[in-house]
Parts: structure tokens; sequence; C-alpha cells
């Protein structure tokens, strides 16, 4: 679990602190990259941010992976504050929160605002997940569909 965090005078936890270092980390880590260099040194991220994960969270990341992988190969992946990220052209589409980062008691499945996943006047964008069941992963397929589906 993560450790403890404490307010500190600008407001932030040391864990969302510890979140924006990591994301200032990211964008250092690429400044001068480009091309298939650039994607290949982010997936290498991911694959790493997902190896790290505490096993629950790490079981889900990976299951996740590949259900993008499999039902969205034009996501690229990618961290984004650490998180396992998948994008397309440069756009956060999804990302997996896991339980550990924040302590929570789930980890989400999220989906950004360049996800195509509306659903009339409201829709929901984050999905708490105890774990991958086959019923969870069926969803979770969909929605992945969805998000990259051609617009009209």
């Amino acid at each position: 679990m993560a450790p403890e965090s404490s307010a500190t005078k600008s407001g932030f936890s040391d864990t969302e602190r510890a979140a924006m270092q990591q994301r200032a980390e990211e964008l250092r880590s690429m400044k001068g990259v480009k091309g298939a260099a650039k994607k290949a040194k982010e997936l290498e991220a991911c694959l790493t941010a997902i190896a790290e994960l505490p096993e629950g969270d790490r079981v889900i990341a990976e299951r996740l992976h590949v259900m993008v992988s499999e039902e969205a190969p034009g996501l690229d992946p990618k961290t984004w504050y650490g998180f396992p990220t998948y994008a397309q052209e440069g756009k956060n589409i999804l990302f997996y929160q896991p339980a550990s980062k924040f302590d929570t008691r789930y980890g989400t499945v999220n989906f950004a605002e360049d996800a195509a996943i509306d659903d009339g006047e409201m829709w929901a964008v984050s999905f708490a997940l105890l774990e991958m069941t086959e019923a969870a992963e069926k969803k979770i397929r969909g929605l992945i569909r969805k998000a990259v589906a051609a617009e009209g």
C-alpha cells in the first residue's frame, strides 16, 4: 500500500507531490526523443510501471494492457503521472489508476476527454475495479472499442 500522506503548505499530499514529480520526470525523459524511439521508450515505461505494481494491481494492469493491445492496437502505451496509459495521436484515451497509488480500496479504469464513450448528455468515465473478472473484462473491452471508434 502507498505510504501515509499528509497535506503540506501547498495543499498537496506527499503522494500527490510524488505523482507530480513522476510526471515531470516522464516529460524530461522524453525531451528530444521522437518517432519510433519515443514510442519504444514509452512502451518500456508503461511495462515497467505495470511490473512494479503490487500483485493485485499488477494482475489488473497486465490484463488491461492485453485488452488494449487486442481491441485497440492503434493506441500507444505510455505512462502519465506513473499510471499505465494508452494514447492516440498524443492524446490520452484511457489509463489505469492502481489502488496502491493513493491507498484506495479499488483501482480505476479511466477514460479521458478524447475517448469516444459519450452516451447522451451523461456518461461515466471512471470505473472502479476490485478484480478482473470475465464480466468486467467483457465490459471493459466494449468500452475500449467504443473509445476508439470513429465518430459519425
